[in-house]
């Protein structure tokens, strides 16, 4: 995989720092976004993720000039033909994704990987949509993109050995931690992590203690950076609520299952940082 330019299609949060990672590595990018209004929002936060680099003294004001200045907006599809790897970080559904890839299929070039984003969903379904399945591979990156390390590098039975590699090797020029994984449901981490967050919800519901109360057990006893419900507050209740429905329809196991009380909070709202009130309070 001959890498210069990376189409990156979905420029949300999660997008962008996608973007911003790519950028600060040395690659072009080009931003798509299919949501009016998304794509500038989107670079709008790589330039901020970037003058933040600056303003911590991680990143020369010169390297930060560059890397803005290789990131190109497409307002529309067609513009991500001539990139060497696709990027897909849309809506978390599988249609959406599958629809994508069809339409990516039909513009890019035959040697182009496509790599889905996702963190729940199977990426056989999504590769099987492609019409290139043995080229298609999943780049899982955690939120947010710039700051964590670790990107699942996963593969499908379909995948050939070489672009897997290959997809490998390009989260490894990120500065990454690429971790091969096989195309199981939520692959590593979120396997073990979302059925843990899960149980600190039930563990409340059971015992009457508080999410500060938890959270503080979880960081002084276990040593955790930070307790789960404030995790699942960072994450985003919808995310967690999201991730769990997937690992339970996959996996049919009841850990799996996102309890009632995180369903009754996102029914109402609640999803944490990002709306300002979650399993905690935020302030503006």
């Amino acid at each position: 995989m001959s890498v210069r330019t990376v189409g990156v299609a979905g420029f949300g949060a999660m997008g962008a720092g996608i973007g911003q990672v790519c950028l600060e590595a040395g690659y072009r990018v080009v931003a798509w976004d299919g949501f009016e209004g998304a794509t500038a929002r989107g670079c709008g936060r790589v330039r901020d993720g970037l003058a933040r680099r600056v303003a911590k003294g991680q990143l020369t004001e010169e390297a930060a000039a560059s890397a803005l200045g290789s990131l190109s907006v497409a307002d529309d599809l067609d513009l991500l033909a001539d990139v060497d790897l696709v990027i897909e970080a849309i809506v978390e559904e599988l249609l959406p994704k599958q629809q994508l890839f069809s339409r990516l299929h039909a513009m890019c070039r035959p040697d182009v990987t496509f790599a889905t984003n996702t963190s729940a969903l199977s990426v056989s379904a999504i590769a099987g949509a492609s019409g290139r399945p043995e080229r298609v591979v999943g780049l899982h990156f955690f939120n947010p993109a710039p700051l964590m390390r670790l990107v699942e590098v996963v593969r499908t039975v379909a995948v050939d050995p070489e672009v897997f590699a290959e997809a490998l090797a390009f989260a490894t020029t990120l500065g990454k931690e690429a971790v091969p994984c096989a195309d199981t449901p939520g692959f590593l981490v979120n396997r073990i992590l979302i059925p843990v967050l899960n149980d600190a919800v039930r563990v409340m519901e059971e015992t009457g203690a508080s999410a500060d109360d938890i959270d503080r057990a979880m960081r002084f006893g276990a040593g955790w950076p930070m307790g789960p419900f404030a995790l699942m507050d960072m994450i985003g209740l919808d995310v967690q609520a999201h991730a769990s429905a997937a690992l339970h329809d996959g996996l049919h196991e009841p850990r799996m299952a996102a309890p009632a009380r995180l369903q009754r909070l996102v029914e109402l709202g609640r999803l944490g940082r990002k709306t300002g009130r979650g399993f905690h309070e935020h302030g503006a």
